[in-house]
């Protein structure tokens, strides 16, 4: 006889063998030997959680001539038949391929037969979501009212897809994910009574791969057969899975603890050049966080095995860290069901989770901060860094990120996001500046490192003029990232003046893009009150505001200059007065 697939050699044959779904079997089994038989029922739930099997099962149980406690014997005439196919009074149906309603019209008349050996014809239609509104239309009165030897049995992944009309007419049963405890012991069991040898690790990784379905844990798990000639190895199903080791686990999310982004992002190098899946790194990542969130509370729940890592980080980090860490993980794996690259948000993914906690880090350290910044006249603490001599320089780079610095930091650029500043730069920015910058921007980022470019892939210019350059970013944490990295403003600044063909050099101001229509208004306001914004430059985007509020040097709704000219020519005609703009 060929092959067959372990989830089919090992399908269950009677509730007792079915894993996970004790409600379900017990609630039918009960039913069974009380004789309180439905016409109708659905079973609903993920993928691979015994649906199917329950049906079948249900079906030769109430067929069977000697039932014993709700279980068929599986010796008699009527089971003998329904294990050899050859029983025609229990009727599948694959609602996916057979979804209109001719097919369930034949239904309809075929009820009205009585069964030709068994006592109950069964009529199991799977993945019955699939069906057309036609199609359920037509069976609604069949189900409302069959002929007392018949029943349905209908199975379904999307419920919510099932008209409530159906559902109402039917017993439902929620079948549950398959707890990874579960599945491991059944596929244990499979591999003892297969004779195969295996490590417990590696069963446990394919587990917690399967998702809750056994039929997908049996699948992996004879991969990893074929994979290891016999032999299921933690490496062949890390292989199979696309799963990362544990070790590599630990050190990427050591070195995020650290804030050490660039040894983070050369262990993600490592995932990607092996051909991990994005998606199975992101779900690993997120059970890796889970037991180190449990570990204290209840390490009976861990499922790996604690190595040197894991005991370093749920010793020294706090359970705050861990949950940051998921909800950024959770959403980015979101994010990656929508592009074609994940890879891109896996490098923004490294450096953010390396800079989280990085500021309560910080502010335990109260004491040697304060020794790092007393001078004999201390200035006052500002946004702004204050120009002084080198070593002074030196010193506050040394507190800002509270690590020893080995050599001075030339502070040959200004990174500021000081109110005053954003200003300056909008009070002398022009359009053609802008045009120029925006031209070669994405130049400007492809010279950059890996994690310069994870910093600065969310951010773009806002406003440029001879002497600054204001820039926008998406997220408050890069932002901060940008005005702290000396290196990155140098790299950036050198960039720019290169690729742009400028003589000097620029400043730079930051923003958030949240930050960004507020400081635009409020410096809007201001011009508008000391009439000092040149009329070259008029432009607007605000409603109730005059063609003289906002200069078109600044990025923003994109207004053409044509709608400008014909805004003046109507105040020409008209007069100011009378003229009042509005936004469409």
């Amino acid at each position: 006889m060929a092959y067959q697939a372990l989830y089919r050699t090992w399908r269950p044959q009677k509730f007792a063998d079915m894993v996970g779904q004790e409600v379900v079997t017990k609630t039918l089994r009960n039913a069974l030997m009380t004789e309180q038989i439905s016409h109708a029922y659905l079973f609903t739930g993920p993928r691979g959680t015994g649906k199917t099997s329950a049906a079948k099962i249900f079906a030769k149980a109430v067929n069977c001539l000697h039932p014993v406690d709700g279980e068929a014997d599986g010796t008699c005439e009527i089971c003998q038949a329904i294990d050899q196919g050859t029983l025609g009074d229990i009727i599948e149906l694959d609602a996916a391929s057979n979804n209109g309603v001719d097919e369930i019209r034949e239904i309809r008349e075929d009820v009205n037969y009585a069964p030709t050996l068994a006592q109950y014809k069964v009529y199991i239609i799977d993945e019955v979501h699939m069906l057309s509104t036609g199609a359920f239309n037509a069976l609604l009165k069949t189900l409302e009212e069959p002929p007392a030897n018949v029943i349905f049995i209908l199975a379904t992944t999307e419920p919510q897809k099932i008209p409530a009309t159906i559902i109402s007419r039917t017993q439902r049963f929620d079948f549950k994910r398959i707890d990874a405890t579960a599945a491991y012991d059944r596929m244990i069991y499979i591999l003892n009574q297969r004779g195969n040898t295996y490590d417990e690790t590696a069963v446990k990784v394919i587990a917690n791969a399967a998702d809750g379905g056994m039929r997908d844990a049996l699948s992996i798990l004879d991969q990893a057969l074929s994979f290891g000639n016999g032999h299921v190895t933690l490496e062949n199903a890390l292989l199979v899975t696309g799963s990362v080791t544990q070790t590599l686990l630990g050190e990427y999310v050591m070195a995020l603890v650290d804030h050490d982004s660039k040894r983070a992002l050369a262990k993600l190098s490592e995932v990607l050049i092996a051909g991990k899946d994005a998606g199975r790194f992101i779900e690993d990542l997120i059970s890796y966080a889970r037991d180190l969130l449990l570990n204290t509370e209840a390490p009976d729940l861990i499922a790996l095995v604690p190595d040197d890592n894991f005991k370093q980080l749920a010793k020294n980090q706090a359970a705050d860290i861990w949950y940051q860490m998921i909800d950024l993980l959770n959403e980015t794996q979101q994010q990656l069901r929508f592009t074609n690259r994940p890879s891109i948000y896996l490098e923004v993914l490294t450096v953010k989770l390396s800079r989280l906690n990085q500021e309560v880090s910080q502010i335990k350290q109260p004491v040697q901060t304060k020794e790092l910044v007393s001078q004999p006249n201390p200035a006052p603490v500002r946004d702004k860094p204050i120009l002084t001599s080198p070593q002074a320089e030196t010193t506050q780079s040394t507190t800002s990120t509270v690590t020893p610095v080995t050599k001075p930091i030339k502070m040959a650029h200004k990174a500021s996001t000081e109110q005053s500043h954003v200003f300056a730069i909008l009070g002398e920015a022009t359009r053609g500046d802008l045009n120029r910058l925006q031209g070669v921007w994405a130049d400007v980022v492809a010279q950059l490192n890996v994690s310069q470019k994870a910093i600065l892939s969310t951010a773009k210019p806002l406003a440029a003029s001879a002497n600054g350059v204001l820039l926008g970013f998406d997220f408050e944490i890069f932002r901060d990232k940008t005005k702290k990295d000396q290196t990155l403003v140098d790299t950036l600044n050198e960039q720019i003046r290169k690729l742009t063909g400028a003589e000097n050099e620029r400043e730079l101001g930051l923003v958030t893009n949240d930050e960004w229509p507020i400081l635009r208004k409020q410096w809007i306001q201001q011009h508008r009150q000391n009439q000092t914004v040149p009329e070259r430059a008029a432009a607007s985007t605000e409603v109730e505001m005059t063609a003289t509020d906002l200069p078109d040097a600044i990025e923003n709704d994109g207004e053409s200059t044509q709608t400008h000219e014909i805004v003046q020519a109507a105040k020409d005609l008209f007069g100011d007065d009378l003229v009042e703009v509005k936004a469409d």
